[in-house]
């Protein structure tokens, strides 16, 4: 009978120990998940963007999610949102090609430069719209027009990635600054597609080299590490009390074994 009740109380301190661990794992596990979403919820902001003007980056329609920053931490490469009353009343995205003091240039060939160096962009679609490119009144470039602008200190110049139909700095290279945008208009900077298709946005390599290179990813996927592992846990320490008690039972039904 001692042995026998020695061994029953074993049973029952690993099940307490058991519970324990499993309460641990389910508090622990949301934790991760909620503090995830509540991180991702003050980093990033949810964005739609309406027109074409970044396909192949992004499609018309696309969820994307941008990184709340600052526009001094804005690179070159950078696809970003911003908002300008001389471009729109409504927040806008594009990619940011120089910074202050850069000059961007394009000549006959359409080669775009930065500060005499062509960049490679595999990303962008040049091909021409078939209805033509819309331009504002009193606005005569047009993509594949050659131009040169030295960026202002302080500011972007930005242009879209469908080059063939996109309303850039391109359209607005006769006003003041030829074009360029305050960094100060600067809200966001795309980190991924969020919806219908989910990935996150590369950084171009053809800006790596320049001076300042190219910026760091933010902190997108260790936030949904967070979440993902929150979950896991929390699955996980909900299913040890079940489970025991299904091995537990198993182990009661077992016939005795001969001694």
């Amino acid at each position: 009978m001692g042995g026998t009740d020695a061994t029953g109380g074993g049973r029952d301190g690993r099940g307490a120990l058991g519970n324990m661990l499993s309460g641990i794992a389910v508090a622990v596990g949301f934790a991760l998940f909620l503090g995830g979403f509540v991180w991702g919820a003050l980093v990033y902001q949810p964005y739609t963007v309406p027109t074409d003007s970044m396909m192949p980056t992004v499609l018309p329609g696309d969820r994307v999610l941008a990184q709340r920053i600052d526009g001094g931490e804005v690179r070159r490469g950078d696809v970003i949102i911003f908002n300008d009353s001389a471009w729109s009343d409504l927040p806008m995205v594009k990619r940011v090609v120089g910074i202050g003091g850069d000059t961007v240039k394009t000549g006959a060939d359409g080669a775009l430069t930065v500060n005499g160096v062509t960049l490679d962009e595999p990303y962008i679609d040049d091909a021409a719209p078939e209805s033509g490119l819309a331009m504002p009144p009193g606005q005569p470039a047009a993509p594949g027009t050659p131009f040169e602008v030295t960026v202002p200190e302080g500011n972007l110049f930005l242009l879209g990635d469908r080059r063939g139909a996109s309303l850039d700095s391109r359209a607005h290279l006769q006003e003041a600054g030829q074009g360029t945008v305050p960094r100060s208009a600067v809200s966001a900077r795309v980190d991924a597609r969020a919806w219908p298709s989910a990935g996150m946005l590369e950084r171009p390599r053809t800006y790596a080299d320049l001076p300042g290179g190219v910026s760091r990813p933010g902190p997108l996927r260790l936030q949904l590490a967070a979440v993902a592992a929150g979950a896991l846990l929390v699955v996980l320490g909900a299913a040890y009390g079940p489970l025991a008690r299904v091995l537990e039972r198993g182990r009661r039904r077992e016939p005795a074994g001969a001694r």
